[in-house]
């Protein structure tokens, strides 16, 4: 008895933005206002220094819920003027309402982005009828390639596997990032369609890579970006023990920069840095010193010590 479809190879997914992009936040000056500069200096850091293939502007670790549309084009501009040729710029654009999110798609499109990320409507809880229209009309109005942003835990509502494999069918919406953190649900996804998995959730990188995923939409990667490249790539080559002892080493930092909302720790360890950050802007609220304080003990822990 022969089992010829287990012996042919595993196709290769493809990886239309690389394997390592940041969710990049998004520079403030001391006063709140948006720190332009700062932005293009902290991009060309990401990409020179922590080996970032792409960047993720407007997301919500840039702030997106409290940034203008004004200020999230100016924003992606700055961004793809300052490493637009040698990394790939993917702009949120997602809201809960169709209508706003094409807008912005359009929008980015006009200001250079490579591609879209467009996240679940959230707080309106529609319908997978519903998800699957918007999506669809979004990837319909722009020329730019999709990823998906499945997060049911901040949206609401998950994109059913059904969903996602008719999805796939749409020629412009390539990738998921995935941050259902159900790996189960991702196997199906990756194994019925081919759509460019990206883990969402830094700790799951690993593990999703071995049911299909191709790299990570990460936040710890304003710090961990090298080395979480090194984890995939050595994956990739077959080097398993090496990826496991990069996980193992790297998880008190993928794991602590989520010990509350990402986006306050990350401006707290980029102004350790001496990088550009600022604050954050209300309701979220910036880091307090025992807060610093236990970030710096797990960069520690990670072996990417913050400078004193």
């Amino acid at each position: 008895m022969t089992h010829d479809h287990l012996d042919a190879p595993v196709r290769a997914a493809s990886r239309p933005f690389g394997r390592v992009l940041t969710a990049m936040v998004t520079p403030l000056t001391a006063d709140g206002e948006l720190d332009l500069d700062g932005a293009a200096r902290l991009a060309d850091h990401l990409v020179a220094e922590q080996g970032n293939d792409a960047l993720v502007v407007n997301g919500t670790t840039g702030e997106s819920p409290t940034t203008t549309d004004a200020e999230k084009e100016r924003l992606i501009r700055a961004v793809v003027e300052a490493v637009g040729d040698r990394a790939r710029v993917v702009a949120g654009v997602g809201t809960n309402d169709t209508r706003h999110t094409i807008e912005l798609a359009a929008t980015a499109e006009k200001a250079g982005a490579h591609g879209l990320l467009v996240v679940t409507p959230y707080y309106n809880k529609p319908p997978q009828a519903g998800l699957l229209r918007h999506f669809t009309a979004v990837a319909d109005a722009t020329g730019l390639p999709v990823m998906l942003y499945d997060i049911p835990h901040r949206s609401g509502v998950p994109i059913e596997t059904e969903t996602l494999v008719r999805l796939a069918e749409h020629g412009r919406i390539v990738a998921v990032k995935d941050a259902k953190s159900d790996l189960t649900a991702t196997s199906w996804v990756t194994s019925r369609s081919d759509l460019a998995y990206y883990s969402g959730e830094d700790s799951l990188t690993l593990p999703a890579l071995a049911v299909g995923a191709v790299g990570v939409v990460g936040t710890s990667t304003h710090f961990t970006g090298t080395d979480t490249k090194r984890m995939i790539e050595a994956y990739d080559a077959g080097d398993t023990a090496t990826a496991l002892a990069l996980h193992r080493r790297l998880l008190p930092l993928f794991t602590g920069i989520f010990r509350t909302q990402g986006t306050i720790l990350v401006k707290a360890g980029l102004a350790a840095c001496g990088l550009p950050a600022g604050p954050v802007r209300s309701p979220l609220v910036d880091a307090t010193e025992d807060q610093l304080a236990q970030l710096r003990a797990d960069c520690a822990a990670a072996g990417l010590p913050l400078p004193e």
